[in-house]
């Protein structure tokens, strides 16, 4: 399969397809909405339902198999915002503290993302370990604690945190965040669970967790199609530069995910999933504590970059990209 042809198949899913139909209902203004409750449920469906089965895939495999990627992974989302930063600030000329969020957002993953693309490896037809959902895992986090210190460095007093107690109480509440938040403990949580209750477990719920997972799928990505499509005015706002970041910065990190996969020992498929990761960008969990520890930051430009530009890209474009860039380094 030629990249073109596994474009062309990753553009025809159903994943891609409803959001592009919620972008598209965003540009018509639409009366089209999702009650908040109903988005709430949808997201901790697919957490839950990813962890748990990247934990059962991780206690057939053995933990022998999975620390060193693991770790590598952990390693690559901690160190990604140390080289976006520094561009963000030279080259984007942004202020201390939105760069250091958007660096956050850049280092740290998005489980949707993860998701469309273990379906495109699964049409085109290439295997890929099934554990690979203990990546997102254990790089949700790690980025999102460097990019606050990274801000906080640079730009104390536009952080709001001064050398007091209260900074140190602010500090600690963004910690919380950033290891306590719901996408982060619904994916570690669940991976625990899958872990200890192993294929016996997942017998006993793989109708509910498996089943009707594509249909919900569907139906979060036209919700983010929405979300997305109301964001494409602000894209005039965040300027050329930051629209050109968010769609070369992925295919960067793609590369280095990639390349990682392989030297740790992943196959093929596994070095394509950890490249579309490193490739990725958050809009669930680093938003959320980028809210708490860096209240200063324009949420205009790192939730357009991350969520009106990376996102789709990554839908459409990065995740053929990461899978043929793993066929041309594994031939």
């Amino acid at each position: 399969m030629t990249l073109l042809d596994a474009v062309q198949a990753n553009l025809l899913s159903p994943a891609v397809l409803f959001f592009a139909l919620g972008v598209f209902a965003a540009v018509v203004r639409s009366d089209l909405r999702f009650p908040e409750p109903l988005y709430a449920g949808l997201t901790i469906y697919l957490l839950v339902a990813i962890g748990f089965k990247g934990g059962v895939a991780l206690a057939e495999a053995g933990l022998a198999r999975v620390w060193l990627p693991a770790l590598a992974a952990m390693a690559l989302g901690a160190l990604i915002p140390f080289w976006t930063y520094p561009v963000l600030r030279r080259v984007g000329r942004l202020a201390a503290v939105d760069a250091a969020a958007i660096a956050a957002h850049y280092g740290s993953v998005s489980a949707v993302t993860f998701i469309a693309a273990t379906n495109y490896l699964q049409a085109v037809g290439q295997p890929y370990e099934s554990y690979a959902s203990a990546f997102l895992a254990v790089m949700e986090s790690p980025a999102i604690l460097v990019g606050v210190v990274l801000g906080r460095l640079a730009s104390p007093r536009a952080a709001g945190v001064a050398p007091s107690p209260g900074g140190d109480a602010s500090l600690r509440a963004v910690v919380h965040e950033a290891l306590c938040g719901r996408s982060v403990l619904l994916l570690v949580g669940s991976l625990v669970v899958g872990v200890l209750c192993g294929p016996a477990g997942m017998a006993k719920v793989e109708p509910f967790f498996v089943t009707p997972f594509q249909g919900v799928l569907a139906l979060f990505l036209l919700e983010m199609g929405l979300v997305a499509g109301r964001r494409l005015g602000d894209l005039r706002k965040v300027g050329a530069f930051l629209l050109a970041f968010g769609m070369l910065v992925p295919l960067v990190n793609g590369a280095l995910g990639v390349w990682v996969g392989q030297a740790t020992g992943l196959g093929l498929g596994g070095a394509t999933l950890l490249g579309v990761l490193a490739a990725s960008a958050s809009y669930i969990a680093a938003p959320a504590a980028i809210r708490v520890s860096l209240p200063d930051a324009n949420p205009t430009l790192y939730l357009t970059a991350s969520l009106a530009i990376t996102f789709p890209f990554n839908l459409t474009l990065g995740i053929p990209y990461c899978h043929a860039l793993a066929r041309w380094l594994y031939a």
